[in-house]
C-alpha cells in the first residue's frame, strides 16, 4: 500500500477528512519551500502538493501564475525541486505529490524524473495537461516505481471518461470543482458535490476536491461530501503576502491551521 493510500485509509478508519495544501516550489525561494513543506506537514496536512513552476501554466489563475513567474526567476530546474523535496522528506513522512505540467517532465526525461522522484521521496505525480489517451508510458513507468498517478476530473467529464480515468488512477482522484482556472472564489461550485457522487459510482478511490477552496468554511463544506479538500491559491497568496518576513514559515503554518479549524478531520 502506498503512503498516500495509507493516509486515506487511516483517515477513513478515524472518521476524519483530509487537508491538502498546494505550494509552488521556489516561491519565494527553494530554502523556504523546504521549511514550508515541513511546517505544512506539522500544520495538519494529510498530503502536500508541490507545484513545479512552469512558464505557461494554462490551468492556473493569476495567483499561481505570479508565483511560478517569481520562482522561475531563480533559474533552477526540476532537479532542484526534487532535491528540495528530498530535504523535506528527511523531516516528515507526510505524502508529497509532484504537481506539474508535462513539458518540464518531458524535458527531464520520463524515466529519469520518475527514478529521481522516487529517490527524493515523492509519493505520486499529477500532470495537469497529460491526457488519459497519452498516459500509458507515464503510468507504466510510475507503476514500476510504485508511485501513484493522480488524475484530474471535471464537471464536464462524461461518465464514460470518468470510468476510464478511475481505472488508471491510483492514490486518489482530484475532482476539479468547476470549469476554468485555479483561484480563490466566494463560493465553491455546487457542481463539485455532484461530480464527487458520479466519481464514487466508478471507483472506491478517495476523492479530493480543489479549485476555488479558500476559506475554513469552504473546507468544512467540502468535507461533507468529499474525502479531502485541496487549497492552493489561498495558501500561495499568503506566501506572497509574507514574502520577505522573517516569520514567513510560521505565518503560513498558522494560516493553514486556520483553514483546517473546522476539525471534522
Amino acid at each position: 500500500m502506498s503512503r498516500i493510500a495509507e493516509v486515506f485509509a487511516k483517515l477513513k478508519r478515524e472518521g476524519k477528512k483530509g487537508f491538502i495544501p498546494f505550494i509552488v516550489a521556489g516561491h519565494p525561494d527553494l530554502e523556504t519551500t523546504v521549511e514550508l513543506l515541513v511546517e505544512l506537514a506539522n500544520s495538519g496536512a494529510s498530503v502536500i502538493e508541490l507545484g513545479v513552476p512552469f512558464s505557461d501554466p494554462m490551468a492556473d489563475g493569476p495567483v499561481i501564475q505570479l508565483a511560478s513567474e517569481r520562482a522561475l526567476q531563480h533559474g533552477f530546474g526540476l532537479k532542484a525541486v526534487l532535491e528540495a523535496a528530498a530535504k523535506a522528506r528527511q523531516r516528515t513522512n507526510i505524502p508529497i505529490v509532484l504537481f506539474s505540467y508535462y513539458n518540464p517532465l518531458m524535458q527531464y526525461g520520463v524515466v529519469n524524473v520518475i527514478r529521481d522522484a522516487k529517490e527524493a521521496g515523492i509519493d505520486g505525480v499529477l500532470v495537469t495537461d497529460l491526457t488519459l489517451e497519452e498516459s500509458d508510458e507515464f503510468a507504466n513507468a510510475l507503476r514500476a516505481k510504485e508511485l501513484d498517478l493522480i488524475f484530474l476530473v471535471a464537471p464536464t467529464s462524461t461518465d464514460v471518461r470518468l470510468q476510464a480515468i478511475t481505472l488508471k488512477a491510483t492514490g486518489f482522484i482530484y475532482a476539479v470543482s468547476r470549469a476554468g482556472v485555479t483561484g480563490e472564489q466566494a463560493n465553491v461550485s455546487a457542481a463539485a458535490e455532484n461530480l464527487v457522487s458520479r466519481v464514487r459510482k466508478c471507483s472506491d478511490l478517495p476523492v479530493a476536491v480543489g479549485f476555488g477552496i479558500s476559506t475554513a468554511e469552504q473546507v468544512a463544506k467540502t468535507w461533507t461530501y468529499a474525502d479531502a479538500a485541496v487549497v492552493g491559491s489561498a495558501i500561495v497568496a499568503e506566501i506572497e503576502r509574507c514574502a520577505g518576513a522573517p516569520d514567513i514559515v510560521q505565518r503560513v503554518g498558522n494560516f493553514a491551521r486556520a483553514l483546517g479549524s473546522y476539525l471534522g478531520k
